[in-house]
């Protein structure tokens, strides 16, 4: 562990550098962090969408001061897509350059079109070749086995064959985040190469603390009515439950309506910021959910 990782030295310094930069982890995400900054191991997260997976590592990039390098998984990704891939363009420009210019040497013309200059560098070999940064393997539930396989091989030892160039090896290997929303399971073998950790929706009062640092202008009590609200949604039947993210999202389109207060009719309008499947909001609506989840309705309401 070098520069900034270097000067961090609990889980307590990391989760108050965190904190510094709006992002409040419990201990044991602080602890999962800190250990995979310590040890140079990957660090896997796991959780519902828009619990904070992907934040935690554009934070670690604001902390240690290195760019963040994000490589979007989806599926059919393959390893030319997150690898390299050879300018085909600029290569033909080039023989047709060399070739108006009379030189008819093709074995010197062989070793120029596979110069470094032609090479596109995609999220891994950047990764590698960028010190220091931060790498963003994001969800990598919605990559292929094959996928999965190959990027395992990567990040056993941080370099990569390019065949006609040779070995790359990363100097000082990236800090590495990999997350997943568990859309399916990913293989032990990925897992037992990284540090684990599930995170979970955060309890109430973290959620008020939350939307109260990122969103200056909520009072407290908009704060703890929309968190005890979401909460009280996530223990529903919902497609999908609301993470931080949609009670942020909530909070600020309440926040631009003008509120200060929860209301149902405010609540009714603005449900598209907290809830983005149809069928959540019917059955919300059809159960009556969220009058139930509000201030002031029966067995509604924390403050």
């Amino acid at each position: 562990m070098t520069g900034r990782a270097a000067e961090i030295d609990s889980p307590g310094k990391l989760a108050t550098l965190l904190e510094e930069h709006d992002y409040l982890a419990d201990e044991g995400l602080a602890t999962a962090a800190f250990l995979a900054l310590r040890m140079g191991r990957p660090l896997f997260l796991e959780g519902e969408a828009g619990v904070g997976k992907t934040e935690l590592a554009k934070t670690l990039s604001a902390i240690l001061s290195a760019p963040l390098i994000r490589l979007q998984c989806y599926e059919g990704l393959d390893a030319a897509q997150a690898l390299y891939d050879w300018d085909f363009a600029r290569q033909l420009l080039h023989l047709k350059a060399a070739e108006a210019a009379g030189v008819t040497d093709v074995r010197a013309l062989e070793g120029e079109i596979y110069d470094r200059r032609f090479l596109i560098a995609r999220p891994l070999l950047r990764a590698l070749e960028t010190r220091p940064c931060v790498l963003l393997v994001d969800e990598i539930d919605r990559a292929d086995d094959e996928f999965e396989a190959f990027l395992l091989e990567v990040l056993s030892d941080f370099t990569i064959s390019v065949p006609e160039l040779g070995t790359i090896r990363a100097e000082t290997p990236p800090v590495v985040v990999v997350t997943s929303n568990r859309t399916r399971e990913v293989h032990e073998a990925l897992k037992r190469r990284c540090l684990y950790h599930w995170i979970e929706h955060p309890g109430f009062e973290r959620e008020v603390a939350i939307l109260l640092r990122r969103l200056p202008a909520c009072t407290e009590e908009l704060a703890a009515e929309v968190a005890d609200a979401a909460g009280r949604l996530r223990g529903a039947d919902l497609v999908k439950p609301p993470g931080v993210a949609e009670t942020l999202d909530w909070t600020e389109a309440l926040l631009t309506l003008g509120a200060s207060r929860l209301s149902p009719d405010l609540a009714a309008v603005t449900l598209g910021a907290l809830l983005k499947y149809r069928e959540d909001q019917e059955t919300v609506r059809r159960n009556g959910l969220l009058g139930a989840a509000l201030p002031g309705s029966a067995g509604g309401g924390r403050v």
